[in-house]
């Protein structure tokens, strides 16, 4: 990783060399940046394409970090707590020149050889947004199974965060799911993700939807509890 300063913020990002003629700035949906350069293209000339463009990356972060998972008020030291599919994890952070999150046993463990708060939020939340990405889309293919019987276009889902709800079902027709999601267990997901594909079918929240609700996850109030304690 290089970084480059921009006023107060410091701007991480990656190089990948590659046979090209020109730089190529990429601001991706965990808030990296990644910098496609020329074989023969040396760091400096790097820096000053970065150094321009930095208005623009930090906009483009700022954009992405609305989807992010928002965790509580948290230290980012040894010791805490921090959730995932419903389960607790003790975060654990280990010394090492590589950036990543693994889960080992009872522990999720950061490495890295810069254990600052900064730092280790970031890859943190990294991790977080991709395994929301992945898991998310696994549970809603397989909860869309359960409507098979009926004559209904697939919306995309889209992660979103929202202060005071789960899920959404939006008038364009697309699903909004919240990134905290990914804390609780995957049933929990799963029932998100029946709540609102039922909207496709009833609009309201009505006798005929709660009918439905109940048809398609007959556990759905357990569920609910579940997240309203969280």
């Amino acid at each position: 990783m290089h970084t480059i300063q921009y006023g107060t913020k410091q701007i991480r990002f990656s190089i990948t060399n590659r046979k090209r003629k020109s730089i190529a700035v990429e601001v991706h949906p965990d808030t990296s940046v990644q910098i496609k350069a020329p074989l023969d293209c040396d760091l400096e000339n790097i820096k000053k394409v970065v150094s321009k463009r930095s208005k623009w990356i930090i906009t483009q972060q700022k954009f992405f970090e609305q989807f992010l998972p928002e965790t509580p008020k948290r230290e980012y030291v040894v010791g805490e707590t921090h959730s995932y599919l419903g389960r607790k994890y003790i975060l654990k952070i280990s010394d090492s020149a590589d950036n990543k999150v693994t889960i080992k046993g009872g522990y999720l463990v950061v490495h890295t050889q810069n254990n600052t708060e900064e730092n280790v939020k970031h890859l943190l939340t990294e991790w977080y947004y991709k395994r929301a990405t992945k898991v998310f889309e696994k549970v809603y293919n397989e909860a869309f199974q359960k409507f098979n019987q009926y004559n209904i276009v697939k919306p995309e889902i889209q992660i979103k965060r929202m202060k005071k709800r789960w899920g959404s079902y939006t008038s364009s027709g697309n699903i909004l799911i919240n990134p905290e999601l990914i804390k609780a267990a995957t049933v929990c997901i799963e029932y998100v993700m029946i709540h609102e594909l039922c909207h496709l079918i009833e609009r309201n929240h009505s006798k005929k939807f709660y009918s439905l609700l109940e048809k398609m996850a007959p556990d759905w109030q357990r569920w609910k509890l579940k997240l309203e304690k969280m």
